[in-house]
């Protein structure tokens, strides 16, 4: 127990930094969260999330309730071609509009999104008043036609009296803060800054203000300001529902268009328990909702309310204003449905960028709204939001950055997907209950834990991956440095004894193909056998020792332990063997000589480490076994075979069909080595190929008893029936045997046949 301790607090001192960073960027963001820090890329990113929620839950589709009557292309063209001419228009043909709306089609309520600050002068009434006040004031025949004719030209007096016992709802719009310039009028307010004080609301407060003539605005039902909120990047999500003005507060089309549908009820405003507060005297809670007349409508600490798109443009109604003055729109289309008068021909620049279009009209925005409104789908930004958000960063930040570096790579990544997946389907739950939860601010922190750790770790990784590349990266293939660098502590370049499997492979002839070739052809040839031969040991999970010319030594074992090493080092002979094949077929194509190869394999107790001198070290290998596998690659051309491996590569591999070719004895040692050809492993090899072997079993037995000629008929029998299986051997011992039949080796001979040195 005192040993794990000590790990443990050894564990927790070295992950001291990586722990305090991961605290460090949780508590950046929780000051952000907490409004004490400003990141506006966090805000931005608040707003795309947003977004996202909305265009994945549009119930899209049309709304019928609310129609849009549109100044659009068609209705700006003149007269001829159908349209009433360029804007603005006189203002008879717009009490002409309200009157086809309201007499001809009964619709219920009819809103301006245009504001009428300017008295219209198109029918020439100020000429007319100026020459009754001046050139023409004695004339008496001009003064009594002008008295009759002067209501036809007052076309402000008549749009005025178009809205007389009609639901009409003007719009008007506050200017950009510290503008102050005012114009036209306002309509009345709907609460006072005495009923409810500014401590217990943050509203937008707006000194100018562009409003309509006072003709106008009188005679209209109601008003309601068009001004949305425009978030950093360029986007409407909110409307304010209130903005302050001179200590009193106004509110918005929509607001205005729903109370003025449901009966023009005082408005009230609530906090979250639904509690009135509109003069309730020191106050100290919130406004949260806002009641019209029975339907309640959340609001933000702006009194702002978020806007429930629909969907992209068109998601409402719209009926070309030109075709309403025509009457050529069937009467069920607006029969007691809510207008909005507005426009979306691109010269009258009412286009506006949202999260579901970027060329959006503003009277559409405020369909949207009214819809919402109505609904009661407006999704709510309540204050406790903030702190459940700062809570969330702390808790979270503290668990990741705790947990995260006890972890590997995969299971912090498993982690951390679990808790971002855990905060993505809180927030989606919420925003389906209509809560809007910020989540900006909770994802950062929870990634810049995550990736922190990450690349902390990989920084750490990549200077082991270093020292293991700088000691092994010549040798082993990069897997291997990879595998290798997950333990650093377990690899060192110093010598040591280890059970390793190492091979040898030659060309046969070279020295022959090398003078046929010129330098840099031949250098091209030798690139173009070593890489392909090289590739077949690396997926086979050995290492290169060196090049040798024509030759490749290489082995299994170290520095990767590998339990597994003989079967390995065959794998990659038979593999060596097609991958000549194929090259073979390329060499011929470019004019070269086809190759041939010799491969030895040989199994033993070795000395693997950095060895050389001071100037220079390799990773290699020494001892008898590597001796004896260099050997072994030299003869396999005296047997006529490809591959030979030693006694102990081969008993290591208990599948392997391999055909015993001789006992050698290596100059120098007493004891003989039987040497073996691998065929290939159980079930691959032909039944004609076990069958040659099974005699050749039989002859060379014959031969070890001296029986000479029992094993010169059956090595004759596999010469004629089975020459292709191994020609080369069979005859290699005829011609052994015709000898010592003639020079008996005694009795003591223990059939092993002495290897001269390579």
């Amino acid at each position: 127990m005192p040993s794990k301790s000590k790990e443990f607090l050894a564990s927790f001192k070295k992950n001291i930094p990586r722990i305090s960073i991961s605290l460090f960027i949780a508590i950046v963001f929780a000051c952000q969260a907490g409004g004490w820090l400003a990141i506006p890329i966090i805000d931005r990113f608040d707003g795309m999330i947003y977004d996202a929620h909305l265009r994945l839950t549009a119930p899209g589709g049309i709304d019928p309730r609310v129609v849009i009557v549109d100044i659009d292309e068609k209705s700006l063209r003149e007269r001829e071609a159908g349209g009433e001419g360029r804007w603005p228009w006189p203002r008879d043909r717009l009490a002409l509009l309200i009157s086809r709306l309201n007499d001809d089609y009964q619709v219920a309520l009819t809103g301006f999104d245009v504001i009428f600050s300017e008295r219209d002068e198109s029918s020439g009434i100020r000429t007319m008043d100026r020459l009754a006040k001046n050139d023409l004031k004695n004339d008496a025949v001009f003064q009594l036609e002008y008295g009759r004719i002067k209501p036809l030209l007052d076309f402000d007096s008549q749009f005025a009296s178009s809205f007389k016992d009609r639901i009409t709802i003007l719009a008007y719009n506050f200017l950009s803060p510290g503008d102050q310039s005012q114009k036209g009028t306002l309509p009345s307010e709907v609460f006072t800054t005495s009923q409810i004080p500014l401590n217990i609301a943050e509203p937008l407060i707006r000194q100018g203000f562009t409003g309509n003539l006072v003709q106008l605005q009188n005679s209209a039902t109601d008003g309601g300001h068009i001004n949305p909120i425009i978030d950093s990047d360029g986007i409407i999500r909110r409307i304010p529902m209130l903005i302050v003005h001179d200590g009193k507060y106004y509110e918005s089309l929509a607001l205005a268009c729903v109370k003025a549908l449901l009966g023009g009820l005082p408005l009230k405003a609530l906090d979250a328990n639904g509690k009135e507060l509109t003069g309730v005297p020191n106050y100290f809670g919130a406004i949260e909702f806002l009641d019209i007349g029975g339907a309640i409508l959340p609001v933000d600490s702006q009194l702002a309310s978020y806007i429930p798109y629909r969907g992209p443009y068109k998601s409402f109604e719209y009926i070309s204003a030109s075709d309403v003055l025509n009457k050529s729109v069937a009467k069920e289309k607006l029969e007691g449905k809510i207008v909005l008068i507005g426009a979306t021909a691109p010269g009258l620049l009412d286009l506006r960028v949202t999260p579901v279009g970027n060329a959006y009209p503003g009277a559409e925005i405020h369909a949207n709204m009214i819809a919402g409104i109505l609904d009661g789908t407006i999704k709510q930004a309540p204050l406790w939001t903030n702190a459940v958000n700062l809570a969330l960063i702390a808790m979270l930040g503290i668990f990741l950055a705790l947990i995260l570096p006890w972890l590997s790579p995969l299971w912090g990544t498993i982690t951390s997907i679990m808790a971002l997946a855990a905060i993505l389907g809180l927030n989606f739950f919420a925003y389906q209950k209509g809560i809007l939860l910020p989540l900006a601010s909770l994802l950062a922190s929870s990634l810049g834990i995550y990736l922190f750790n990450i690349t902390y770790g990989y920084f750490v990784e990549f200077k082991s991956k270093r020292l293991i590349t700088s000691l092994f990266g010549q040798y082993v293939p990069p897997q291997f440095v990879d595998e290798m660098a997950q333990n650093p502590d377990n690899f060192s370049m110093e010598s040591e004894s280890r059970e390793l499997t190492i091979l040898f492979s030659d060309v046969r002839g070279f020295t022959t193909i090398a003078e046929s070739l010129d330098a840099k052809t031949l250098s091209e040839f030798i690139n173009a056998f070593l890489t392909p031969l090289t590739q077949v040991i690396y997926q086979h999970r050995g290492t290169i020792d060196k090049y040798m010319g024509d030759c490749i030594m290489a082995f299994w074992g170290a520095p990767i332990q590998d339990e597994n090493h003989a079967r390995q080092g065959v794998l990659s002979a038979f593999e060596m063997l097609k991958a000549v094949d194929l090259l073979n077929l390329e060499f011929v194509k470019r004019g070269w000589p086809p190759i041939k190869v010799g491969i030895g394999l040989n199994s033993g107790r070795v000395s693997v480490g950095n060895m050389g001198s001071q100037i220079r070290l390799a990773y290699t290998v020494m001892g008898d076994a590597v001796n004896l596998a260099s050997r072994l690659e030299g003869i396999a051309g005296e047997y006529g075979v490809a591959i030979i491996i030693g006694d102990q590569t081969n008993q290591q591999i208990p599948d392997l069909i391999s055909r015993e070719l001789d006992k050698v004895k290596v100059k120098g040692k007493d004891i003989a080595v039987t040497i073996y050809e691998p065929l290939g492993f159980e079930g691959q090899v032909s039944a004609e190929r076990l069958e040659a072997l099974s005699l050749y079993d039989q002859a060379l037995a014959a031969y070890r008893a001296q029986d000479w000629q029992s094993a010169r008929e059956q090595f004759e029998t596999l010469l004629h029936h089975h020459a292709h299986t191994g020609k080369v051997l069979y005859e290699l011992y005829l011609e052994r045997i015709m000898y010592l039949s003639q020079n008996s080796p005694g009795s003591h001979w223990d059939g092993s046949y002495t290897l001269a040195k390579k």
